[in-house]
């Protein structure tokens, strides 16, 4: 008997092991349990010579300079960033993965740029993905002519730091390096501790087990769900490095953070490889708190001026060059938050939270008095929620938000703008605590940080579900989860003495309302002698650099020192009136689809998948350049000095007469020898209008007060048609890098 039973238990005990090794080969086969995405393989075709040849001429033509105006992308993302693989997912509207190696092939063959940089976030980096980024951009550079290459290709990443408070929030920056050589590189990216790094590599995991479910509800698309859930399994197994030690001695295999600008710096000197730092997205206020601002960041240790020397004033998530008075709350003597009034430019979101509840109350036939205390309580509760602020209303939707928190009359302005965090703003500003005055010097490009592998996408307004940002639930029953519009999915932290809420879905960072912010993103220019990667290399660290809002404007500004030019980026010490020159040609028009690319090895299949069959493809029809203006910024000469009037924007405007040839101008500071103080001058080129996507952000409809009354947004979601571009006519421009003149 019991026999029978030892032989009944192993027949029992041996089925289960068959099926069990069954349904495991079944996972295996139809990749159940996901597998990590790898880079990609580069085409190993360079862009054709003709094109190249074609694009060195079109320079020529307008200006026989002995530099050339290369353009590129310093701010791009792949699959291996967390948010862009989100953004990958069905659920999301995604496409699928966007390895780094598509990157490479948009650069050259779609957007056909002359440089661009690999800037995924360190927080979602693994010792495996820096190897094969490292990999795949050797792999990009070794396709070009080592003499002159049409790509250049930096290597790179994103420390991408968020503070819950302004007191301890620094933003995000990027960080490039010259060289791509193993040996000659990091070993490790270094990532920013605090929120980004637990958002990224710790709590992620939790919430994509819950798209577990989604594999078999939706099966065709499995692969994706599990292949992110393996995406966020990698990162916990990864050592974090020892504190305290030499970031050169550090070994490989493990994560390095740094909490602050100071300790990034400082790790950075210590591998000692050239590399080059880049702000951005300071006046982003999707995660920046209401009272960011750059004035901390020239206190000692936190801005090295040898290493953070560009400043990125525009990119797929809007414009951060412009200076504003306003601010979302004021900070009161005793500490708290006070809510500003409204001003024509600025509708404080806590203001408009007021309007919100005290519009219920009137509606509900309660008294004048008992609603507008209801109005100043509501203001009160939005503020102590910080960029939360909007869940203290329940029940209100994005529309009802109107244009609050945004800067009405900027060009393209980032979502929730930060004026404190702008370019301008920054040229404004002195650090007195030192033994000697500290000033940020910043150098102006702009860029797309386009998450979909995809460099330079704004070339074209057109696929904006690719070229920009958007993103969004794919259907109701989704937003419905991801988006939840009760508190009730919240959850209540110390804000460091202010507490509040912090909504645990996505939607605690008004993710819905920024999809109309999303544009298809700017460019870096240099004015390079050659087309090679110290050249351009060189010219960064000149300064001689400048950003478009996405096209292709040629720029050239100088200061005429007798015989002599000081180019945009360029300083000079003097008491003499400067003079200064300017030039600005329009883009190339547009032809449809892209050029010949039969001699390549790029095939139809591919220039569909990647370029969606637009391509960089110009006629020889410029646009026109209507106007150049020029803002001059002093910098503070005493402390506490308000920088409201140092700012002057714009100082001079020149209206050009319409010509294919561009705009030149001449003009002279006759204040300067009198006023005695220095000085920064930066132009912007003003191109004709013509359409781009979410030009108009949420498209108000305002009444005769100028108010707005409606908003249209353009979703990232199922609300808006992915045919839908959501155009609006804009100038776009050119912003030069400053010329700093400092009186002698």
């Amino acid at each position: 008997m019991k026999i029978k039973l030892l032989f009944r238990i192993l027949g029992i005990t041996l089925l289960v092991g068959f099926i069990t090794i069954g349904i495991y080969a079944l996972g295996v086969q139809f990749n159940w349990y996901g597998e990590l995405e790898n880079k990609g393989e580069v085409i190993k075709s360079p862009y054709p010579e003709k094109l190249l040849l074609e694009k060195k001429e079109n320079q020529i033509i307008v200006n026989k300079s002995t530099k050339q105006i290369l353009f590129g992308d310093t701010h791009v993302h792949s699959t291996y960033s967390t948010d862009a693989f989100l953004w990958s997912l069905p659920i999301l509207n995604g496409e699928g993965p966007h390895p780094i190696s598509d990157a490479c092939n948009y650069a050259r063959f779609c957007s056909a740029l002359d440089f661009w940089v690999t800037t995924d976030h360190a927080e979602a980096s693994s010792p495996r993905k820096w190897r094969e980024i490292k990999e795949s951009v050797r792999q990009c550079n070794e396709v070009s002519n080592k003499k002159d290459p049409d790509l250049v290709t930096f290597l790179g990443y994103e420390w991408t730091q968020v503070g819950l408070y302004a007191e301890d929030h620094y933003g995000h920056k990027n960080v490039m390096f010259l060289d791509i050589e193993e040996g000659k590189v990091p070993a490790r990216p270094i990532g920013a501790g605090g929120v980004a790094t637990n958002g990224m590599r710790a709590t992620i995991g939790g919430q994509a087990s819950q798209l577990k479910p989604l594999a078999f509800f939706d099966f065709k698309n499995r692969h994706r769900y599990f292949n992110f859930i393996s995406f966020t399994e990698e990162l916990p197994g990864i050592p974090y490095c020892e504190l305290g030690v030499d970031s050169s001695l550090l070994p490989e295999d493990c994560y390095e953070y740094a909490d602050t600008p100071v300790e990034l710096f400082s790790k950075l000197r210590q591998l000692d490889f050239p590399a080059i730092v880049i702000p951005h997205g300071n006046t982003w206020g999707f995660y920046s708190p209401p009272l960011s601002s750059l004035d901390k960041q020239l206190k000692q240790g936190f801005h090295d001026e040898k290493i953070q020397i560009l400043f990125e004033v525009m990119s797929g998530h809007g414009n951060s060059e412009e200076y504003r008075p306003w601010r979302a709350a004021n900070l009161k003597e005793d500490g708290s938050l006070e809510c500003p009034e409204p001003s024509s430019n600025y509708l404080p979101s806590c203001w408009r939270a007021g309007e919100i509840i005290e519009d219920r109350c009137l509606k509900e036939g309660l008294s004048e008095s008992i609603c507008a205390k209801r109005e100043i309580e509501a203001r009160k509760n939005y503020l102590s929620l910080g960029s939360s602020g909007y869940l203290s209303i329940p029940g209100a939707e994005m529309e009802d938000w109107y244009d609050s928190g945004q800067c009405k009359d900027c060009f393209i302005p980032s979502f929730n703008y930060r004026p404190a965090g702008s370019g301008q703003y920054a040229l404004s500003l002195t650090n007195f605590d030192q033994a000697e005055q500290k000033r940020f010097r910043f150098g102006f490009i702009a860029s797309s940080d386009n998450h979909r592998s995809r460099p330079g996408t704004g070339y074209k307004e057109k696929d904006r579900f690719v070229t920009t940002e958007a993103n969004g639930p794919s259907n109701e029953a989704i937003a419905d989860i991801l988006y939840p519009k009760s508190p009730k999915q919240s959850k209540s932290i110390d804000f460091g003495g202010r507490e509040g809420l912090v909504n645990m879905g996505f939607a605690a960072f008004e993710v819905e309302r920024q999809a109309s912010f999303f544009t298809s993103g700017g460019l870096a220019a240099v004015h390079s002698v050659d087309r090679d990667r110290q050249s351009i290399w060189d010219s960064m660290k000149r300064k001689e650099t400048y950003g478009t809002s996405g096209d292709r404007i040629l720029l050239w500004f100088d200061l005429l020192d007798g015989e002599n030019r000081v180019p945009m980026g360029g300083d000079i010490t003097t008491n003499q009136n400067p003079k200064f020159y300017v030039k600005a040609v329009g883009a190339l028009k547009q032809k449809p689809g892209c050029p010949d690319f039969n001699n390549t090895k790029i095939s139809k299949e591919e220039i569909a998948r990647i370029c969606k069959n637009e391509c960089y493809n110009p006629s020889d029809e410029r646009k026109i350049i209507t106007r150049i203006e020029v803002i001059k910024i002093s910098p503070q000469i005493i402390p506490g000095e308000r920088v409201d009037n140092l700012i002057k924007d714009p100082w001079k405007v020149f209206q050009c007469s319409p010509n294919q040839n561009g705009c030149e101008i001449n003009f002279e500071d006759e204040s300067y020898a009198e006023n005695q103080r220095d000085v920064s001058y930066y132009v912007r080129a003003i191109q004709e209008p013509s359409p781009s996507v979410n030009a108009k952000n949420v498209r108000c409809e305002y009444n005769s007060k100028g108010e707005c009354t409606k908003v249209n947004m353009c979703y990232g979601d199922y609300r808006t048609s992915k045919d839908d571009d959501c155009l609006s006519m804009i100038e776009e421009r050119a912003w030069s890098s400053p010329i700093f003149v400092d009186y002698l």
